[in-house]
């Protein structure tokens, strides 16, 4: 099975949120598999997970390392930056939060350590100083390695062209809502693009008609080769500007025992 797919230097890496989900154990996991041995399946049959956990609160600096060692040295996590640093008032007073997310032991996961994404409420609007100021505490680098960030905001006031500009400033990813209620940002803003597709159905065997997986595949692949997909709204004028990127897809929320099937069909579309 293909890893991950090369349009020049850009890698496609597809997955689904999370790995222990009862549901799954007999339709995506085979019948009888430990649970221990769940997350080294789960890499197995995909090329990246994002991780909620991170999302509600601290884990064990020696369970990211365990997540390292499980794990193929292709793959990579997605971590969900913790909401005490995005669930406020003002974000600029977030800095406390966000060190002691990165001192916690995420960079256990060394290179297998992908975007992280920072989520917003649904409520929160677009205030340029206060959020500006909140990118400003994201790190570049921690530890001397490279990170990379997302931001996933939610509410209709982000759909300006001053938003887009400021995340390309700081070269942080929009996250790109896909077959959802929330608004859709596809502009590029980083060196590499986050989205989440979030519109399967149990009716699908594959969580998807097949024509919805080969869009999403087209556009996966012409986002990573540089080029301008069909079918994204976008703030700013959509063009190709060439540069090879890495993308980073996962299948969350809709019917979600049907994720993983969709996440391995759009790895064989990108293969």
């Amino acid at each position: 099975m293909a890893k991950n797919v090369k349009n020049a230097m850009g890698k496609v890496y597809i997955g689904i949120g999370g790995w222990v989900f009862e549901p799954w154990r007999g339709t995506f996991y085979p019948e009888k598999l430990s649970q221990k041995r769940e997350l080294e399946y789960a890499a197995s049959q995909l090329t990246s997970i994002e991780v909620n956990g991170t999302y509600y609160g601290a884990q064990k600096p020696e369970s990211f390392a365990r997540w390292h060692d499980e794990t193929p040295d292709d793959f990579v996590f997605a971590l969900k930056g913790p909401r005490y640093a995005t669930n406020r008032r003002v974000l600029a007073d977030a800095g406390d939060s966000v060190e002691r997310f990165f001192s916690g032991g995420v960079m256990g996961l060394k290179d297998k350590l992908g975007p992280i994404n920072w989520q917003f409420m649904a409520t929160k609007k677009f205030d340029p100083a206060d959020f500006e100021a909140f990118l400003k505490l994201l790190p570049k680098k921690v530890d001397g390695r490279a990170v990379r960030h997302a931001v996933e905001v939610r509410h209709d006031s982000f759909k300006v062209a001053e938003f887009v500009a400021m995340a390309r400033a700081y070269g942080v990813a929009i996250v790109m809502a896909g077959d959802s209620e929330h608004p859709q940002i596809a502009d590029v803003t980083a060196p590499f693009v986050y989205a989440r597709i979030m519109g399967t159905q149990e009716k699908h065997k594959l969580g998807y008609p097949t024509k919805t997986l080969d869009a999403w595949a087209q556009r996966a692949k012409a986002l990573a080769a540089g080029k301008a997909p069909e079918g994204l709204e976008t703030v700013a004028t959509s063009k190709a500007d060439g540069g090879v990127r890495d993308v980073y897809l996962y299948v969350i929320s809709g019917d979600k025992v049907r994720n993983p099937a969709a996440a391995k069909a759009l790895i064989e579309r990108t293969g």
